[in-house]
């Protein structure tokens, strides 16, 4: 059998990238503005086709990375970003460019995977950045599930609770949930 890594969304690349809209881009661009480095480097995790979120940061002038499970989409990205490193890897397998960032976001993707992918995820992101870095990622405050409008699978929220554990338990701390539009939360790599 054969695993659909990008979580039914490479079936469905060309919708998903006509329905996708800026939700989230401008308060991911002020995030950014506001708490790394100038041309600092972020690793977009679940960029899809980098609009609107790896396109906010490249116009404030950040190094961005791109990571995705999804043939289509990851190929949208090179032609759109053709400077921009970029991975055609799950989240659960990626090698995160054999690197450290200053900051990570992940913006609609962790809550598409099952709760051990999550945790696992979530540690090995930990990892990727360095002392001091941010980690930014948009998941719905409560513990739910629901089926995912566009494919149809199961997504996931561990809950405000839930993700702090694990975060601490990866060596990161919860700094503040932010609500908009999304939900996201902002962790930090304490400083060595």
């Amino acid at each position: 059998m054969n695993i659909d890594r990008s979580e039914g969304y490479d079936g469905i690349a060309d919708q998903f990238m006509a329905a996708r809209r800026d939700i989230g881009a401008s308060f991911v661009r002020s995030w950014a503005r506001d708490n790394l480095p100038p041309t600092g480097s972020i690793m977009d995790v679940g960029c899809g086709s980098g609009v609107p979120i790896t396109q906010a940061l490249v116009d404030e002038g950040f190094e961005v990375f791109g990571v995705d499970a999804s043939p289509n989409l990851i190929a949208a990205f090179r032609r759109r970003f053709p400077d921009a490193q970029s991975a055609c890897e799950a989240a659960q397998d990626s090698a995160f460019f054999h690197r450290t960032f200053d900051a990570v976001v992940s913006i609609g993707l962790l809550f598409l995977l099952a709760k051990e992918d999550q945790e696992r995820v979530l540690c090995r992101l930990a990892c990727s950045l360095r002392p001091g870095g941010r980690f930014l990622f948009s998941a719905p405050r409560e513990t739910c599930e629901w089926q995912d409008i566009l494919t149809g699978r199961l997504s996931r929220s561990l809950g405000e609770q839930e993700y702090e554990r694990i975060l601490g338990a990866s060596g990161l701390c919860l700094i503040r949930c932010h609500q908009g539009e999304n939900h996201f939360f902002d962790a930090a790599k304490p400083l060595l």
